[in-house]
């Protein structure tokens, strides 16, 4: 993977973790806070698995094992 490519998903993950919050308000003002959360859960959590692959990848160039070209 390529540093732009990595910075790019970098920002689509903080976009998603912005939409999640978007959603979460939208979402609140016509219905309880319980189902505002259950709607922006999964873009939140896709959100965290994205971010959490970047780190691991972000690990591996750090230590050598896959740098980024």
């Amino acid at each position: 993977m390529d540093r732009s490519r990595f910075v790019a998903l970098a920002f689509a993950a903080f976009g998603l973790v912005f939409v999640s919050f978007l959603i979460r308000g939208t979402t609140r003002l016509v219905a309880p806070y319980g189902v505002a959360v259950a709607a922006s859960a999964p873009v939140l959590f896709a959100a965290a698995g994205l971010l959490a692959g970047l780190v691991v990848l972000a690990l591996l160039d750090l230590a050598g094992i896959r740098p980024l070209t």
